[in-house]
């Protein structure tokens, strides 16, 4: 008599084994990246984090969530997996920065048509490197199976993360007045924006290998592409301890013209002054390649400033200081005027 086998989650697609191999893994790599406040992380059905262990008198917790976008055909192409992590961290640490906030902690979200454990866990340990640099914990996350939703080999990501501030703190767009000053901070190159254009002109327009040295890069267009997203959370708390910042955008999918007006108040503008900063090669290389026209630039990618500041005026020169004493560049590269809310670059 022949008895018939039936179906199992691994027959349809889900690996209950390969999620607790992946479990295993990524547990000692969180724990790596354990802050003061944890009480409870990986490996439960929540996360528990004590805010009275950081000593604040009126905490304001500050969240943010964000992905890494299309950047990630790149590790997909390359098979490179270990940095869009720093990407993930990056991009939601960034967003809560600009509140002065100091992050806590981060969540993160892989999805997958077919878990492969390896690949899942060289994402988690880039995530965990991203979360070092932010001073935070990777305290949790959740790893997702969808059997025929994505290509072999390809996921999906998504982060979550928790910052706080002092309610005194929290930044008053209306102290932005006429005569302040823009302060620029550089990017590391695309950081996580414009992928889709710049993937079209690169790739399939310019007909270029990622595994092409590119002289005026000085490193192949493939690791130049898959530079990490810059994490300011060093920089920020330095600065908004010290010096009194009355905003920070972070610039990211927008550009300059679309996120810095996103901290301004109403009749406020701020000018800026395109050749105060040095813009990195693979601006142009895009722009040239592609002929894309430098308002399609200035609205889709950073430009090289992956976050601005504004000071007072009589604060510029202490907060550009401070920058040279942690041997981080930035540049004074327009002031705010009165006007209609909004950014030109000229």
């Amino acid at each position: 008599m022949t008895i018939k086998r039936g179906l199992t989650y691994a027959k349809a697609g889900v690996s209950i084994d390969a999620g607790d191999e992946l479990v295993r893994r990524i547990g000692p790599i969180a724990n790596a990246t354990r802050v003061p406040g944890v009480l409870a992380g990986v490996g439960g059905f929540s996360a528990l984090f004590d805010l009275n262990s950081r000593g604040y008198r009126r905490p304001v917790l500050v969240s943010s969530t964000d992905g890494v976008g299309t950047k990630l055909k790149i590790a997909f192409m390359t098979g490179i997996h270990d940095t869009v992590g720093i990407d993930l961290v990056a991009m939601g640490v960034n967003d809560i920065l600009t509140q002065g906030a100091a992050p806590l902690f981060f969540l993160d979200y892989f999805v997958c048509g077919t878990l492969n454990v390896a690949i899942a866990e060289a994402v988690v340990r880039g995530i965990a490197a991203g979360c070092r640099q932010a001073g935070c914990a990777l305290i949790g996350g959740e790893t997702a199976e969808h059997p025929g939703d994505f290509p072999k080999g390809e996921y999906d990501l998504a982060g979550f993360v928790v910052g706080v501030l002092e309610k005194k703190n929290i930044i008053d767009p209306a102290a932005i007045v006429p005569g302040d000053v823009l302060i620029g901070l550089p990017s590391s190159g695309l950081h996580s924006n414009g992928y889709s254009l710049a993937r079209k002109v690169l790739l399939e327009v310019g007909q270029m290998k990622l595994s092409r040295h590119v002289p005026a890069l000085g490193r192949t267009l493939g690791e130049e592409l898959l530079k990490p997203t810059r994490i300011y959370a060093n920089i920020t708390r330095k600065l908004f301890d010290k010096h009194p910042i009355k905003g920070a955008a972070h610039i990211t999918g927008g550009g300059i013209v679309g996120n810095l007006p996103r901290v301004l108040p109403i009749g406020r503008r701020a000018w800026i002054e395109r050749s105060s900063w040095p813009v990195a090669p693979i601006f142009d290389l895009i722009q040239e390649v592609g002929h894309v026209a430098q308002a399609e630039m200035d609205r889709t990618f950073n430009s090289g400033l992956g976050m601005i500041l504004v000071v007072d005026k009589k604060a510029a020169d202490g907060v550009l200081g401070s920058l040279k004493r942690m041997n981080e560049r930035g540049w004074v590269i327009g002031e705010i005027r009165r006007g209609i809310r909004g950014a030109s670059v000229s």
